[in-house]
């Protein structure tokens, strides 16, 4: 830990890439979490252009349910920590999987949601792309002013990554001196490939996760436990 700590003080440009456990801490199921909507739907069978061309409802439901459980969420610790770590930092990157939004309401500033954002919803017919936060939403599915059926404005599989924020979190992972990879199985690609960027550019990676992932052996310090209480103490 003190290693680690010291990294991040020395470090001029840091790069943080966090995934679904930071969330989970706050209360939201993980994507493969039980119960719900999905319990006779794999959660993959519905997040894809073709299951939402299939039965845009049941698609609806699932994002609708799943808004509901993140209204109620409130950031945790590890969240206001990144936030200070990012106050204190000349050049800081939070490259996020999640969705949830819950980086944005801690205060962070510079984040780039590589998976979208729940709170977004991006008409199949015109294209725009505004923000609706109700909870529940009260057609599904919503429709557009111009009529178009809106979808969720998040990255579905078979889905590319939206290519401004990928370009941005490649560079800043290209650049970092310390790189810190947060509640993430690391399993998700090419998200995951961040890091074998930011190694190849020099930078110190530190990996925050209760259990061990395919990176951990190659990680410069892999600490186990929550993101809400490691990362205080990582950043105190």
């Amino acid at each position: 830990m003190q290693a680690a700590r010291e990294w991040l003080e020395a470090a001029t440009a840091v790069a943080v890439l966090t995934g679904a456990g930071i969330s989970a801490e706050s209360g939201i199921p993980t994507f493969r979490g039980p119960g719900g909507l999905w319990r006779q739907n794999r959660p993959e069978d519905l997040a894809t252009p073709q299951a939402f061309a299939r039965n845009p409802r049941l698609v609806w439901e699932w994002y609708d349910w799943r808004r509901g459980f993140i209204a109620r969420a409130e950031p945790n610790a590890g969240h206001r920590a990144l936030v200070r770590l990012e106050q204190r930092k000349e050049s800081f990157t939070l490259i996020t999987q999640n969705v949830d939004g819950l980086h944005d309401l801690a205060g962070s500033r510079k984040v780039l949601k590589v998976h979208g954002d729940i709170w977004q919803v991006r008409c199949i017919s015109c294209g725009r792309q505004t923000e609706d936060r109700r909870v529940p939403l009260p057609d599904l599915p919503p429709r557009c002013a111009c009529g178009g059926m809106l979808r969720p404005a998040v990255v579905w599989f078979g889905e590319s990554l939206p290519p401004r924020e990928w370009r941005e979190a490649e560079e800043a992972a290209r650049t970092a001196d310390v790189f810190l990879v947060v509640g993430t199985s690391a399993l998700v690609w090419p998200a995951a490939g961040l890091i074998e960027t930011a190694r190849g550019g020099g930078a110190k990676i530190i990996e925050v996760n209760p259990e061990a992932t395919p990176f951990s052996s190659g990680a410069h310090a892999s600490l186990r436990g929550a993101a809400g209480a490691i990362l205080p103490e990582l950043i105190p």
